[in-house]
């Protein structure tokens, strides 16, 4: 049975620091590297033409018009309109459905077979 000896803690911090170094080079060397610098202008240029979209669909009367009905239904919102349109849609439903099942479960029932 053979035991080998650990290796001294100097050589387990040196190669510890040997990887920092390694991984920072790696680090750095891929963010000054072209492809990174290529897909930055790229993201940059997308995102700019981005907002021109927006912006001209802010000004667009499709655009002006869904601004519009998004303060409508904010407005709504708060004065509780749209709460109680969905409660007494939900009431009807509820109803309907009550009524449904009470005539399902009220049947006459089926004839027994002789």
């Amino acid at each position: 049975m053979t035991t080998e000896t650990p290796p001294p803690e100097n050589e387990l911090a040196d190669e510890l620091k040997n990887l920092g170094q390694n991984l920072k080079g790696i680090l750095r060397a891929t963010w000054e590297s072209d492809e990174r610098r290529k897909l930055q202008q790229e993201i940059q240029n997308g995102l700019a033409e981005f907002q021109k979209a927006i912006a001209s669909f802010e000004t667009s009367p499709t655009g002006q018009k869904l601004k519009r009905e998004a303060q409508e239904l904010g407005d709504r919102l708060r004065t509780g309109e749209v709460e109680s349109k969905l409660r007494g849609d939900l009431l009807t439903a509820l109803r309907a459905l009550n009524t449904e099942l009470t005539k399902t479960t009220h049947k006459d029932p089926p004839p027994s077979a002789k």
